[in-house]
């Protein structure tokens, strides 16, 4: 588990196991997933994905920790660990990618611990998303 400092280890949100969240979650503070959430998932601060757990959406937070499946992009400046029991289906983009063994990762990945670097590409990703977005809307009509 990467933890850049000693601030912030308190989990301030628990999604416990067997528990089902529909719908984005933007959270302010430290939240640890061991359900399963169908929906987006942004902090300012850190996030462990359980081993069980199953994020169906994009995750964005400082520190990302992977052990179980995220469908969707995962995006943290300060690091993201993906776990042996991690999956990652969706794009990365961070500084610092430490992956260890048997690890599934499907998508593209950016890993580059240089801040400005890092911002192009961020900002890159975020272009290509609101693009993919806005078509999505037009085909949906939402």
């Amino acid at each position: 588990m990467i933890f850049q400092n000693s601030e912030d280890v308190s989990i301030n949100t628990l999604v416990g196991p067997g528990s089902f969240i529909k719908g984005s979650l933007k959270i302010a503070g430290f939240i640890r997933i061991d359900g399963d959430l169908d929906g987006s998932l942004e902090t300012n601060s850190r996030v462990i994905v359980g081993e069980n757990a199953r994020i169906r959406g994009d995750v964005r937070a400082q520190v990302i920790t992977v052990g179980g499946i995220v469908q969707g992009d995962v995006v943290a400046p300060e690091g993201v660990t993906i776990l042996s029991s991690g999956m990652v289906w969706g794009s990365v983009i961070t500084k610092k990618l430490v992956v260890e063994d048997s690890v599934i990762l499907h998508g593209a990945c950016f890993a580059v611990n240089d801040q400005e670097r890092y911002e192009a590409a961020l900002s890159e990703y975020n272009n290509r998303k609101a693009l993919a977005d806005s078509a999505l809307a037009a085909v949906t009509g939402r």
